[in-house]
């Protein structure tokens, strides 16, 4: 798109949402019809030269987050209460408002936090106050992604979060996955690799989403990294989900992985031992891969829905 007509787009929008101008009433200012302003907002909106956010109130269910915290033994739990009209974009939106909420209680100045990639986790970025501000040392726990996954990329997260917040990041300036076993080793030998790694196990927060094995929507898969076929394998194997790009199964127990062996990132052994790792996860097809993570022992603190709380607690009454 040329800047001529961008910038048309963003003069019909501002018009129109910001000025409160009609559509006829734009046309006739623009000296267009009222059939091309129509079409002309459409296209901001599809190109999101304006962008719509519905911000439903936040309410939480503080019994089933009493119920996660005594079944798995976490710290703490945030179940967001679920709209009825709200459909599912609206609802991970929320999820990561009610995320960032608790985030911002957490973060102070000298917090060090250590950033994954993913949408759930996008969207709790997204959700932090643009005013919000803290000294705090943001570092990529994961390598970075190409350019396809755009702003779910780890690198560009903690970019964005360091941009609000005002503090220190530190990048992680590797691929997420090496060719090899042996060429990971080398990778994560590195000075800047292990400098960066290192401080992302010093962390006092960190911030993950949990994947299930659909490869329409793990990022590791959208990215060319692991195939279907590959996935499906995984699952007939006993995999139920991965954090951080580290495969487990139901019952929460590390299973090896040429994928896994290859990462250049945070293992789940070392997200046990930063003191508070805060899991985003919702929805029906991540129940199994959520209830796996739990038991992984490296979450203290699920983010989630009413729906896939009781789901998640119904699966663990079961098996």
């Amino acid at each position: 798109m040329d800047d001529a007509h961008y910038d048309l787009l963003a003069q019909v929008a501002s018009l129109y949402y910001e000025h409160e101008m009609t559509q006829q009433e734009i046309a006739r200012e623009l000296g267009l019809s009222r059939v091309k302003i129509y079409r002309l907002l459409k296209e901001a909106r599809d190109e999101q030269v304006v962008q719509i956010t519905i911000n439903w109130r936040i309410r939480r269910s503080a019994a089933l987050e009493r119920a996660l915290v005594e079944t798995f033994g976490l710290q703490d739990a945030l179940v967001l209460q679920t709209a009825p009209a709200s459909g599912e974009v609206a609802r991970l939106a929320n999820l990561g408002r009610l995320t960032a909420q608790a985030l911002e209680k957490l973060l102070h100045d000298g917090t060090t936090l250590a950033i994954c990639l993913g949408r759930s986790t996008y969207e709790v970025i997204s959700a932090i106050h643009p005013g919000f501000q803290a000294d705090v040392t943001v570092v990529q726990a994961i390598g970075s992604m190409p350019v396809a996954l755009h702003e779910l990329d780890s690198a560009e997260l903690v970019r964005q979060l360091g941009q609000k917040l005002g503090g220190e990041v530190v990048y992680l300036s590797a691929p997420p996955l090496a060719d090899s076993p042996e060429a990971a080793a080398v990778v994560r030998s590195q000075r800047g690799i292990s400098q960066a790694l290192e401080a992302a196990r010093r962390a006092e927060i960190a911030l993950v989403g949990i994947g299930n094995l659909d490869p329409a929507a793990m990022s590791f898969a959208r990215a060319g990294y692991i195939s279907a076929a590959e996935l499906a394998a995984m699952q007939a194997e006993g995999i139920a989900g991965e954090m951080a790009g580290w495969a487990y199964d139901i019952e929460g127990r590390t299973r090896p992985t040429d994928f896994s062996d290859r990462l250049i990132g945070i293992t789940l052994d070392e997200l046990r031992g930063i003191p508070l790792t805060i899991a985003v996860a919702r929805g029906e097809p991540k129940v199994t891969a959520i209830l796996g993570a739990l038991r992984t022992g490296a979450v203290d603190v699920l983010a989630t829905d009413d729906e896939t709380a009781q789901a998640v607690l119904a699966r663990a009454s079961q098996a």
